[in-house]
């Protein structure tokens, strides 16, 4: 198995079962607040629970398959070189957050070709919006230095409303060497059970309508 750098916390994957995640303590709610969940605790990852966040079973019901059916590595990435920065962008890990083509218009832009812009806005303000980049697709490399996909945070497990498990803070993920994230400090898990990336979110909770309103 490869293991990530250890921040206390770890999360194991169960074979068509849920997140085991140990040490942790507490998640946190995208409406800020925390919930108390000891040193282990099974999170949902099929989307059937009717006890969400929690595993309550029903990945045995609906027989629950978590094997990965996208076949191209997680590594796969394109680089769009501007003046000052190069953006490399990873769709393979990418879970369609949006913060990108919601929050810096000037340089990532879906109606366009190329859809990165690299020179349409100062390196600092690219740098601040791919450290909001919550699955690690987004990563840049100033001239004369080494890229970067990692930075420094606390340990985290949030839980999106109606989307993935946000992980932050080098948690150790213990997965097969093929399924180790590009950035061993960010990405975002599947929770509802429909991804073809798993065990990451590849934004298929927005087609297949997977609710959790209480989040």
């Amino acid at each position: 198995m490869k293991e990530q750098e250890d921040a206390g916390i770890v999360i194991d994957i169960m074979t068509d079962g849920p997140l085991i995640v140990k040490n942790a303590g507490k998640v946190h709610k995208s409406s800020g607040e925390e919930i108390e969940v000891g040193a282990k605790v099974a999170l949902c990852r099929c989307g059937a629970s009717v006890n969400k966040p929690y595993c309550d079973g029903s990945h045995k019901k609906i027989e629950f398959s978590g094997a990965r059916e996208n076949t191209r590595s997680l590594n796969y990435e394109k680089s769009y070189t501007g003046s000052k920065i190069v953006i490399h962008d990873n769709r393979t890990i990418c879970s369609h957050a949006a913060e990108c083509v919601k929050t810096l218009t000037t340089v990532f832009d879906l109606e366009k070709r190329p859809w990165i812009n690299a020179d349409g806005a100062d390196p600092e303000a690219i740098i601040d919006l791919v450290r909001r980049c919550p699955s690690g697709a987004l990563s840049y490399t100033l001239e004369g230095g080494e890229q970067q996909r990692d930075f420094e945070r606390s340990a985290k497990v949030q839980i999106t409303r109606n989307g993935p498990y946000n992980i932050s803070g080098r948690i150790q993920l213990n997965v097969e060497e093929d399924l180790t994230p590009p950035s061993k400090e960010h990405y975002s898990l599947c929770r509802c059970g429909a991804s073809k990336n798993k065990p990451y979110c590849d934004g298929s909770h927005h087609s297949s309508s997977f609710r959790d309103d209480e989040n």
